[in-house]
């Protein structure tokens, strides 16, 4: 059955992870990194609002180390609460730096760690998992979070020409996967990104050898993404992009139902309802006893036949009223005619006494 709210492999709404105010505008960490190692012991603040610090626990090999936006790297990494309240230790966490693959805080913070350092990361809820509970690892809602954390390793990303199929197939399955968990949160923005990026993983040309069963399901990776990004573009009411992403769909698989239902929803809140029945009539001939189309159709009739009752009254108000304008041109015709017929009748006489009287004087000079 078709939500609205549906996206493929089941992630329903998100919403900005964020909370709190901007006092100020943030800066990023290119801002704060002035090309030498941080002292022990002193707190950074990351963004300039205090919601995210970093202390350098251990130095690590010189600012010429650290990594980059696009590299891959691992860390060592403990997380508490705030209040100390251990959540899990992960000796080996990958990640590429950049793509929103961990939380907020973290990417930010591992882009100011040189190779080797150990620093203490202190997260505010709005950099972490905002207000929503998270299942894995386990944190409370608007949790403020404590995270030790060394900088293990970082390598460039591998090229995706060269990428085995294989390695392409679940690269970019992952990177959906990390925008159905940002949809699901209700963090919209971040899951385009997410799904923005798994699609240049499908879309990237290959030097390898690739089955015509690997390309369909590169296809199929990438047909999910620009399904799940048109639902998250909608829920931002980026409406062109969300009609861009669902043609794109289209032209894949002109009978693919999702995308149908998007579309005709983006052309609706367009005000472009003649066209959006269409589009929702085809899918709906497609699945009929879709209940969600069914309903979205019947209320998309409903708009247009108001649209069209108020169109018409407008004309008639910029008109006036029809019925008594064609009555009052109807009776000046008849006037009009009127008059014409007794011209003419007393021309055609006019006439016809000349020329008896010239006919007299004619006959007086013979």
């Amino acid at each position: 059955m078709l939500d609205e709210d549906d996206v493929d492999d089941d992630p329903p709404p998100l919403e900005d992870a964020g909370g709190g105010k901007k006092a100020k505008k943030e800066e990023s960490p290119e801002d704060q990194s002035t090309g030498l190692s941080a002292p022990i012991d002193e707190w950074m603040d990351i963004l300039g609002n205090g919601l995210l610090k970093k202390k350098v626990l251990q130095s690590g090999n010189g600012p010429d180390t650290r990594p980059t936006k696009g590299q891959n790297v691992i860390i060592h990494m403990r997380t508490t609460l705030a209040d100390g309240t251990f959540i899990e230790e992960q000796p080996n966490v990958s990640f590429t730096l950049g793509d929103g693959d961990v939380i907020q805080g973290l990417d930010l913070s591992v882009q100011l760690m040189e190779m080797g350092e150990k620093a203490l990361v202190q997260a505010d809820a709005k950099y972490a998992y905002g207000t929503l509970e998270s299942l894995s690892p386990p944190v409370p809602p608007s949790a403020d979070l404590s995270l030790e954390v060394q900088l293990l390793d970082a390598t460039e990303a591998p090229d995706l020409e060269l990428l085995p199929p294989q390695e392409r197939i679940a690269l970019a399955g992952k990177k959906r996967e990390r925008g159905n968990y940002y949809y699901q949160r209700g963090d919209y923005a971040f899951a385009v990104n997410s799904y923005g990026i798994a699609l240049q993983i499908t879309e990237a040309s290959s030097k390898v050898d690739i089955s015509l069963e690997e390309e369909e399901v590169l296809m199929d990776v990438k047909v999910k993404c620009l399904n799940n990004m048109a639902a998250a573009q909608l829920k931002l009411d980026h409406y062109e992009a969300a009609l861009r992403s669902c043609v794109s769909v289209l032209a894949h698989q002109p009978d693919n139902i999702k995308a149908l239902f998007r579309k005709g929803k983006v052309l609706a809140l367009q005000g472009e309802y003649a066209e959006a029945i269409s589009i929702l009539k085809r899918a709906l001939k497609l699945e009929p006893s879709n209940k969600t189309i069914h309903a979205e159709l019947s209320k998309l009739v409903k708009k247009h036949s108001e649209q069209k009752g108020a169109e018409q009254a407008m004309y008639k108000k910029m008109l006036g009223n029809p019925d008594s304008g064609n009555y009052g041109m109807q009776k000046h015709q008849a006037k009009s005619s009127w008059g014409v017929s007794w011209k003419w009748l007393f021309g055609a006489t006019a006439v016809a006494i000349g020329g008896v009287a010239l006919s007299v004087v004619i006959a007086a000079r013979n």
